[in-house]
């Protein structure tokens, strides 16, 4: 007995240190803003941009990698690396980060990744001012896997009135000229975006063009709801949530975005598993529980019986 009370006692410790490390996402814009200007003024990339994806893929400054090895945008090592490490699982285990001397050195090489990469020299065409375009072209070029990286960034931008620091700026240098100088001194950088964490607490990840996170020891809607600024209402929608007092299980799939009115186009329908209900089925496959009810023309509230079908997506008209 005595053994597990210290184990709580030391967990508790833990998690309390933890959350006192935490900053929140206005001390993150505080603290990194001037530097999100200073690369703005130095190579042409909105400072909302660059502040809005610090935001999203270190979980404001919280994520690990962030904390730990000051890598904001996680970038991977690859050959070309000649600094310092950090090594955890990722893709594969035990994969190998960049790990800076500070902040600055990660926005540096965040500017410097999109400066000399030809694919996304049409970006500088914009300008500084014209973030929702900076935002969509970057979704276009392949920077991120994310169905929605594109409104996340535009959502945090105007949520928070990023573009309060952008201004039209003529850059010190053209995009060609930055990329010549790379392709001479085979200076390209590597990275895989939403390879990193996106809190200290879990990785969001997408299932249906819909963001989710799974549930860890210790989580319930209101921690949750916080973590990510949401409200518990809010959370308990997106999930098809009723009761206020729902006690969530470890690994439990929860969206923290608005579900999709039908699964993706490989899945037409599903074969009820012993146990399983209509909202199991619309969690599974990211669809909103009432629409899921409508696709199958069923009463809401009513459950499948094992072996039933489920339509997940319309049925094709015959031609």
């Amino acid at each position: 007995m005595r053994k597990v009370l210290f184990s709580v006692v030391v967990l508790m410790t833990m998690l309390q240190s933890v959350m006192a490390q935490r900053i929140t996402r206005t001390q993150y814009i505080d603290k990194y803003s001037k530097i999100a200007v200073r690369e703005m003024n130095r190579v042409g990339i909105p400072a909302s941009i660059t502040l809005a994806q610090g935001i999203l893929e270190s979980g404001d400054g919280n994520s690990t990698l962030a904390r730990r090895a000051n890598n904001h945008f996680g970038i991977k090592c690859h050959k070309d690396w000649k600094g310092e490490s950090m090594y955890r699982d990722d893709d594969l285990p035990n994969e190998c980060f960049r790990s800076y001397k500070d902040a600055d050195q990660s926005f540096v090489d965040h500017s410097e990744f999109l400066c000399t990469h030809k694919r996304y020299a049409f970006l500088f065409d914009y300008g500084t001012t014209d973030y929702k375009s900076w935002a969509k072209g970057l979704k276009q070029a392949g920077y991120a896997t994310s169905p929605t990286y594109a409104e996340r960034l535009i959502e945090i931008i105007e949520q928070n009135n990023l573009m309060r620091f952008d201004k039209s700026v003529e850059p010190e240098s053209t995009p060609e000229e930055r990329t010549e100088i790379a392709e001479q001194t085979n200076n390209f950088i590597e990275v895989d975006v939403f390879d990193m964490e996106v809190s200290p607490f879990g990785n969001i990840k997408t299932n249906n063009g819909v963001d989710y996170v799974e549930v860890l020891p210790g989580d319930n809607i209101e921690n949750i709801a916080a973590r990510y600024e949401l409200e518990p209402w809010q959370l308990r929608m997106f999930n098809d949530i009723e009761s206020k007092s729902v006690k969530l299980k470890v690994g439990q799939r929860l969206y923290i975005s608005r579900k999709q009115s039908k699964a993706e186009k490989q899945y037409k329908t599903h074969t009820v598993k012993k146990g399983e209900t209509m909202h199991d089925i619309a969690q599974q496959y990211a669809i909103r529980l009432k629409a899921l009810y409508k696709l199958n023309l069923m009463e809401e509230g009513t459950q499948p019986n094992e072996g039933d079908t489920i339509q997940l997506r319309r049925k094709a008209k015959k031609k």
